[in-house]
Parts: C-alpha cells; structure tokens; sequence
C-alpha cells in the first residue's frame, strides 16, 4: 500500500491508498521538530483506533515546509523500510514537465494539484487551493503547471487583522446572512467572507481572458466547500486533489522505473 503525506505550512496530512481508494486519512499540525519516533507513534495509534489493516510497501511526500522532510524520510526508511519518493527532487519524475521561468522552484503541492487535476478534468484547469495561503493553479492541455497565482489564505488574514486591530476580535470565517453588519463580527466576517469571494471570482475571471481558452475551476482544501456557496466561478470542489495527485505522481514513477 501506498502511504501519500502532504506536508503545508499549518497541517501535515497522511492518507492511506491501496490502489483504488483511500482507506483513512490523517491529520496533524505541523512541526519541524517533530521526529520519526512521535510520527509513527501518532501515525500507529490512530491507524490502530480505526481498526485499519495497512501493509506500507511506499512513501510518497509533497513538503512546502524543507525543514520537515528529513524526519519524514527517517519515518519511512525506519518504520516502512522504504525509500520515499519526494515531489519536487530530480529523482521524482512528472507525467510533464513544468512550463515557468528558469530557475523558479514551485511548490510540491501545487504540482500535484496539477497532476490531479489533469487526470480527473483534463486540460485548461484552474485549481483553486483553500489553505495557509490561497493558491491559483493554472493547468495547460498537456497537463504541465504554466503558473498561477499566490494570494494570503483566508484564516492567515483574519489572524494578521485581529493581530494589527487591537479593538478587532478573533473570528472563524462563515457565510454572513448579509453584506452590511450591523456589529463588529458580522462587519468582519462580511469583509472576509465576500471580499474573498470577490477576489477569487476577479482573479478567476483574470485568468481566463489572459488564458485565452475555455477553462474548467476546481476548487479544493478545507475552505473550498464554503466559497463554494458564494458562486464564485467552481465547476468542481475536489476535497482530495492533491492526495489524488500524489496517487498518481507515484504510478507514473513506478510506470517508469524511478521506484
């Protein structure tokens, strides 16, 4: 079985793959100090409370965070005995080739976003992903990331304004019944909530008269679902893209004799 870890800036998530379906996925905050021994102690405790039968064979990692990887490799090398594939290293192969300026690194996750959503969309896609920051993916008919966007995700902003606003409280983000509030939290969850919503419907709609061609948006992480509700422009929410990617990612490796 495969074992697909995406590690983000907030969260680090684990799931469980046995060729056709995810059998469990895991979640835990991210920690650079966190070691191989307390991975697989978290790891094993939840994997034996859900009652899940797992035999590891592979370890594949898409890691935003640098600092991580090197205790996530000791994690499969130990407890696995396996040597994980790593998004983004020269050894870890792409169905195609990232189209951008020479020299610039993209994010592991966003090349698995890509990956994924070429194989469930097809071409011309944008992904929309809801996490640390709010990431805008643009997928090409062959199925290469050409670029896309980076803007400051959803809960980071809320975070910054009640931080820089002393008077301001902390919120959690939701769907106001109104764009006008009439108190302090329903004036900052209209703010966050529709400016957000204006924002991605802008930039979306950016994207495509600059693409020049019809596109498809999906939209995946945890707050995409909610977006969603404001008719932003998604014509899919994905919740496991970028596990779906990584699933792939690790078949073409295989397919092709880098595992």
């Amino acid at each position: 079985m495969l074992l697909a870890i995406d590690c983000g800036n907030t969260n680090t998530v684990f799931s469980i793959w046995d060729g056709e379906a995810f059998l469990c996925t895991l979640r835990t905050s991210t920690h650079h100090a966190r070691t191989a021994d307390a991975y697989f102690t978290w790891y094993s405790t939840l994997v034996k409370h859900y009652g899940i039968e797992a035999d590891i064979t592979d370890v594949i990692i898409a890691s935003t965070v640098p600092r991580v990887v090197f205790n996530l490799r000791v994690f499969a090398d130990r407890f696995f005995g396996c040597r994980p594939l790593v998004v983004g290293k020269p050894d870890c192969l792409l169905p195609v080739n990232p189209r951008i300026d020479e020299g610039t690194i993209p994010g592991p996750d966003r090349l698995a976003n890509a990956v994924g959503a070429f194989d469930r969309h097809g071409g011309d896609v944008v992904v929309v992903d809801f996490g640390t920051a709010t990431n805008f993916d643009v997928v090409s008919s062959d199925g290469a990331y050409v670029g896309g966007v980076i803007a400051p995700g959803v809960n980071l902003s809320l975070e910054a304004l009640h931080q820089g606003a002393a008077a301001l409280p902390h919120i959690d983000i939701t769907r106001p019944d109104k764009v006008i509030g009439t108190n302090t939290v329903g004036c900052i969850q209209s703010g966050v909530y529709w400016g957000y919503s204006g924002l991605i419907e802008g930039l979306i709609a950016r994207i495509k008269a600059e693409y020049g061609l019809p596109m498809k948006v999906v939209g995946t992480g945890g707050l995409a679902p909610l977006f969603d509700q404001a008719d932003v422009g998604f014509d899919a929410i994905e919740d496991d893209l970028t596990m779906h990617g990584l699933t792939v990612i690790h078949r073409y490796n295989k397919e092709n004799g880098s595992t």
